[in-house]
């Protein structure tokens, strides 16, 4: 993997910020656009700019091909059985709300069960309250290991025959934890259960099979893959999707209206109302091919390796504490350095061109278990490198001495 062939492909990286060489460690919250991802955009603005699945003209059947193609490259890259059962959202957030708005809440009860973790984005763990609170069920937390961490033994005690959903984040934003997902399901099929995963950490830098996984449901978004914002989709299992109901109403998602009755579409139009993401759809597509060019197994041990470079690194500072287990975990180090607030940290290393992720990543509970307010986040994608590391790590000694504590 030519990593500097790599970074040629992305503009953004080839800038200073406040006199300094842009080092991009922010990742896991927007990943960079490659110069494929960003011409595929414009030529279709350019080019083939048309409504969807509506005009017959030569624009909105190029239009309408570029996005149904874009689903296909969702499907092959999820080893989806169809492409019925790709859903384009917004993104992670939009797909997870899909799920429990129109499934949850139709199947869960007066005690009934949510499982979930404390590990989870705000944005799998807020739907879920909505749910409960809606529908009487309970939720229901699977314990943490010390190092942020799920044991088995805890999941199988959790999961009961009164269990109706257990949503589980594949990979941690926060402790970088990889979850044992294929063996959650297991478990929660074993009850009766159904699997949503929040694949926004996932999908981005590793194969993802959901057939092999055997989840019902699977949620990611485009711009952490190199695709533009406002694009994602839900994968659901056809028969599950079938079932639900729409959540949004208005044109392309229906079949038949008349003044006091409508039917909908077939999938997966059916939950997509209204002029969809098409320019973003059409990125997503040619981002699945650029990562697909490199290759997602080339990607994930790249990762790993710079992960591991990271975390030795880091381990090396005075007065640093790393968060989340040391060994097998993703592209990304959560840390705290002593009596340096998170904010000040990340400003300081702005100032030096270093851009990190400060504050509580929409993981506020998971801080309360932390016991601290909000963290810092170096977060590492195909493009960076060890030099990245180093000046990440040289950056952290300077900032000790500039508030005036010795240097680790």
């Amino acid at each position: 993997m030519n990593i500097e062939a790599i970074r040629e492909q992305f503009p953004i990286l080839h800038q200073n910020i406040n006199g300094h060489p842009l080092v991009y460690l922010d990742s896991a919250a927007s990943s960079q656009k490659p110069r494929s991802v960003i011409d595929a955009v414009k030529r279709y603005y350019e080019l083939d700019n048309a409504n969807v699945h509506r005009g017959v003209h030569t624009l909105g059947s190029r239009a309408t091909d570029a996005y149904e193609g874009a689903r296909e490259k969702v499907r092959a890259l999820l080893n989806a059985a169809s492409a019925q059962e790709i859903i384009f959202t917004r993104g992670t957030t939009t797909a997870l709300n899909l799920v429990a708005s129109s499934y949850a809440r139709s199947v869960c009860g007066e005690g009934d069960e949510i499982v979930l973790t404390a590990m989870e984005h705000h944005s799998n763990l807020i739907p879920w309250q909505q749910v409960a609170k809606a529908t009487g069920a309970t939720l229901k937390y699977i314990p943490l290991q010390e190092d942020g961490t799920l044991r088995i033994e805890d999941v199988e005690q959790t999961i009961t025959d009164r269990t109706k959903i257990v949503s589980v984040v594949y990979v941690s934003n926060v402790l970088g934890v990889i979850n044992p997902i294929k063996e959650i399901t297991a478990i929660a099929h074993r009850h009766g259960a159904k699997m949503v995963v929040d694949g926004a950490q996932s999908t981005p830098h590793m194969k993802v099979d959901v057939r092999d996984l055997d989840c019902d449901f699977y949620a990611f978004s485009g711009h952490k893959m190199c695709a533009p914002t406002g694009i994602g989709a839900l994968y659901g299992k056809k028969e599950l999707l079938e079932q639900m109901e729409p959540v949004e109403f208005g044109g392309e998602m229906i079949d038949h209206v008349d003044l006091y009755d409508s039917t909908w579409k077939e999938l997966p139009w059916k939950f997509e109302g209204g002029t969809p993401i098409i320019a973003g759809a059409v990125g997503l597509g040619a981002a699945i091919d650029f990562l697909n060019e490199i290759g997602l197994d080339e990607i994930a041990r790249h990762e790993h390796e710079l992960t591991t470079y990271a975390y030795n690194r880091l381990s090396e500072v005075n007065g640093i504490t790393i968060y989340g287990p040391e060994q097998d975990r993703a592209g990304l180090v959560t840390f705290n350095l002593d009596d340096v607030h998170p904010h000040d940290l990340a400003t300081v290393l702005d100032t030096k061109g270093i851009a990190i992720r400060a504050g509580h990543h929409c993981a506020q509970p998971l801080m309360r278990w932390l016991e601290v307010s909000s963290t810092a986040r170096a977060s590492f994608y195909l493009y960076n490198t060890e030099e990245d590391v180093d000046r990440l790590v040289d950056a952290l000694h300077q900032t000790k001495e500039f508030f005036g504590y010795a240097i680790g």
